[in-house]
């Protein structure tokens, strides 16, 4: 899978996708922000949602969480969380310019009319629309590579999402989820990750709504391609995803976790081939046997006669067993090095 000239799977970089959802709060100003903070956080991919009121719910749709003193209904915060087609054109043009792939998630037949022609990179596919079939078939038929959260599906609703997906031939990456706001470490299913691997061959990665960099850090140890992950300026925004977002602050240091953690599954280590390199540390941290006390030539050496001392440039200390009961053939002062010569 190839976004934004981005190679995605084993061996290539994490594609890490930084969410803003609504966080932006129908400010578009504050939506070109998000694009700014998150690309110096050093993101792949900023992503947004592309929600068209009248043509995603009803307008009796009941809040998930009730938390909009401005808005009656969820309908009603739809509407204002709503871009015309020229404005999200300003945001997808300003996401390149600053480097980033720009994604959006639609909702609605009419949202992936709208966002088409933007060139989107890929399409994000939300947990509740995974039963949404011919969305996910109009999507698909482009030939876009799709990215589809699992938070509320099961196995089976995976595996339709999935058939219609590679029916239309779109690249597809898997992520688990779990919809949780915020999701307990109980909940992350880690564990789902190679389990998707060998169930759809494909790139897989994780959604995570944790709050915490701790999910998606232990996620690409285990192989995850992709990683998304809310983000807000501060948790003292507005908005019903702050408990389950990142701060910016948070997101840059995970990028900098992720591509640490990049470097070191790049570089597996050879144990003998490090202990040659570290010869001359090993000899200065390593112990010797030394003499414990002035000790008279014909002595037969006992425990207490050695000590275990650096450098170990002498007799190994691994060794002591071997040197009990042997005589010495002069006499040697404390501290002195027992040598091979001087022992019958």
């Amino acid at each position: 899978m190839v976004i934004e000239g981005r190679e995605i799977g084993a061996g290539s970089p994490v594609f890490i996708i930084a969410e803003i959802a609504q966080a932006h709060d129908g400010s578009l100003g504050t939506a070109h922000a998000y694009i700014d903070a998150v690309a110096t956080a050093g993101a792949s991919a900023v992503k947004f949602q592309t929600h068209i009121a009248d043509a995603e719910s009803t307008p009796g749709e009941p809040f998930r969480v009730r938390f909009s003193p401005q808005d009656a209904t969820r309908y009603d915060y739809w509407r204002r969380m709503e871009f015309t087609p020229h404005q999200w054109r300003g945001l997808a043009d300003h996401a390149r310019q600053r480097g980033l792939a720009f994604l959006s998630t639609p909702f609605s037949l009419a949202a992936v009319e709208l966002l088409e022609p933007l060139d989107v990179e890929a399409w994000k596919v939300g947990s509740g629309e995974v039963t949404n079939l011919p969305m996910l078939a109009r999507m698909a038929r482009g030939g876009r590579p799709v990215l589809l959260s699992s938070g509320m599906a099961s196995w089976q609703d995976l595996d339709r999402a999935v058939e219609v997906v590679r029916a239309a031939g779109a690249p597809l990456a898997v992520l688990q989820c779990t919809t949780a706001y915020p999701c307990p470490a109980e909940k992350i299913g880690l564990n789902v990750l190679p389990e998707l691997v060998e169930r759809y061959h494909c790139p897989v990665g994780l959604s995570d709504h944790s709050g915490t960099i701790f999910p998606s850090l232990s996620a690409v140890t285990l192989g995850a391609a992709v990683i998304e992950v809310h983000v807000v300026f501060s948790r003292e925004c507005f908005g019903p995803d702050v408990a389950a977002s990142l701060t910016t602050a948070e997101l840059a240091q995970l990028v900098t976790g992720i591509r640490y953690i990049e470097r070191m599954l790049a570089h597996p280590l050879d144990k003998e081939r490090m202990a040659a390199d570290l010869t001359d540390l090993r000899l200065m941290f390593g112990k010797s046997l030394v003499a414990a006390r002035d000790l008279s030539a014909g002595h037969a050496l006992a425990e207490e006669d050695v000590a275990l001392k650096k450098p170990g440039t002498g007799i190994p200390a691994a060794r002591l067993p071997e040197i009990l009961g042997r005589r010495l053939k002069q006499a040697i002062t404390a501290n002195t090095f027992l040598v091979e010569t001087n022992l019958d």
